[in-house]
């Protein structure tokens, strides 16, 4: 099966109206949400699908140096076109990784040549379904957290995820609602992903700490990136005081800080983006260390439901004691109101996936093991521009958010 043409397709939802969402220390607008559809061709007629990273950039490193390399080369073994491309503009990292969001498609294209599913090319799966964890909450009152994840536990998840932000005693009172509304089964995510974006308002190691120990009480699973990723010695340090289990690993930017951040124990859970951070090739190795390590992986997912179904044919092949969680992020739709809209999430399968008991049954037919609707391409046309902005009120400034994943910190 030869591959004849490599296509990648930025696409735009603008909301109805801008999101400004006040925080401890600025405002941040969204204006829009960006998704990137890529699609790979054969001359046998099939098509394989991923989802991308969102960014001008992603595309023209696709356009410019992926598809010159794929045109024409004959598709027998993902891995081995993986390593001969590593070989050549691959040799950088930061291309690597967009090759890694394609290399999504060529396994989708290999798995329906195969007439296998690619959780059965990529390890072989263990299970049919993985936990979902509802994700959703960012920067309102305590009130309206709770009323979020009392949603998100009536659609059915196990578990919800909420960002603070504004300010120590109202992300406590935030927490602290949640647990009251939701009961004792139901498990609380706290992302703490603004807590250094706040200029000179940013909390201090004396506050995280308390609040650390004072959200434990009310029996959070994870705090979430409370202070800057890159500063791993501090998650050593605080992880060391056994407060509260730890989650890091959206922003780690290759494999040796994955391999450090495992191996000092800094984090109890370890989390990536197979879209932005290396793919399928990078978790499955790292998926022996977090297990010799005795910890646990969570999928990072903040895009389409596409990128969510390409995360979760990895996660099946292993073990809930590994591979623990995926997130699945919640959008307002006409019946129930999270964040904000975003209907091309959906939109871009034909048909929903299928989740049952907070859990998604993760397709058993060839590839990825759905329909893709391209008519998204023309109607979620590209719109240029960052989708969201951040502004501090000290010092003052305003900075923009321009791809999906993994911004760098304030």
């Amino acid at each position: 099966m030869k591959i004849t043409g490599i296509e990648a397709y930025l696409l735009s939802y603008r909301l109805p109206e801008p999101v400004k969402l006040q925080y401890f220390g600025g405002e941040r607008t969204i204006l829009k949400r960006d998704a990137m559809l890529i699609r790979v061709s054969t001359d046998q007629g099939l098509f394989g699908y991923a989802p991308g990273q969102a960014s001008v950039q992603a595309k023209q490193t696709i356009d410019q140096l992926i598809a010159p390399f794929l045109n024409g080369r004959m598709l027998t073994d993902p891995d081995a076109l993986r390593i001969q491309f590593q070989q050549g503009a691959g040799a950088d990292a930061e291309v690597s990784k967009v090759y890694s969001a394609v290399e999504i498609a060529l396994y989708d294209l290999a798995g329906k040549a195969r007439n296998l599913p690619v959780s059965e090319l990529i390890g072989g799966r263990v299970r049919d379904r993985i936990r979902l964890y509802g994700s959703s909450g960012m920067y309102q009152a305590p009130e309206g957290y709770a009323a979020e994840a009392v949603l998100a536990r009536e659609v059915g998840f196990a578990a919800y995820k909420m960002r603070p932000g504004c300010g120590p005693e109202a992300d406590l009172e935030a927490v602290r609602q949640i647990r009251q509304a939701t009961g004792p089964d139901f498990e609380i995510m706290v992302d703490a992903h603004t807590w250094w974006r706040m200029g000179n308002k940013c909390y201090s190691q004396q506050t995280v700490e308390r609040l650390a120990k004072a959200m434990a009480e009310y029996r959070i699973l994870w705090l979430e990136e409370p202070m800057p990723p890159d500063d791993h010695d501090a998650y050593v340090a605080l992880n060391e005081l056994d407060l509260v289990p730890l989650a890091s690993g959206e922003h780690e930017p290759n494999e040796l800080r994955y391999l450090d951040l495992i191996e000092s124990l800094a984090v109890d859970y370890v989390q990536m983006d197979v879209v932005c951070q290396g793919g399928f090739a990078t978790a499955r190795r790292l998926f022996p260390d977090i297990a010799r390590a005795g910890l646990r992986f969570a999928f990072h997912s903040w895009g389409s439901s596409l990128e969510v179904l390409a995360a979760a044919h990895l996660g099946i092949c292993w073990p809930e004691s590994v591979v623990d969680w995926l997130e699945y992020p919640c959008y307002s739709t006409d019946t129930h109101k999270f964040m904000y809209p975003f209907p091309l999430a959906a939109e871009i399968l034909k048909t929903p996936l299928t989740i049952e008991h907070g859990n998604l049954v993760v397709p058993s037919g060839p590839g990825l093991g759905v329909e893709i609707d391209e008519s998204v391409i023309w109607r979620y046309p590209w719109i240029e521009g960052p989708w969201s902005f951040f502004t501090l009120d000290s010092p003052p400034g305003t900075f923009a958010v321009t791809a999906d994943h993994s911004v760098k910190w304030v």
